[in-house]
């Protein structure tokens, strides 16, 4: 097996441009205030990406789109790994019971 050096260069650039990404995530994230709107935004960021998540996953059948509304509400009262663990169990179970 041989290794083409232009793939090895373009692996560990994107590997560095990933580890960067998340890095400067951290740090922005140290700085930001943490009052007045900047946290109205932070708090709404994870019932936002969670949406965006499971929002393609809403057309692929009924189980999926009852799953999809019950994790959008309890999204809104429950940690976000709350959520996501009953909207796995939800769609697990409709789709053991057949739907």
């Amino acid at each position: 097996m041989t290794i083409d050096p232009h793939n090895l260069l373009a692996i560990l650039a994107m590997g560095l441009a990933t580890y960067a990404t998340r890095v400067a995530g951290l740090f922005l994230a140290g700085r930001l205030p943490r009052t007045g709107r900047v946290r109205i935004a932070l708090d709404a960021l994870p019932p936002a990406v969670l949406t965006a998540v499971i929002a393609p996953a809403l057309v692929e059948g009924p189980a999926e789109a009852v799953a999809g509304a019950v994790t959008a509400l309890l999204a809104f009262r429950l940690p976000l790994i709350a959520t996501v663990a009953i909207g796995v169990a939800v769609v697990a179970g409709l789709r053991a019971i057949g739907w």
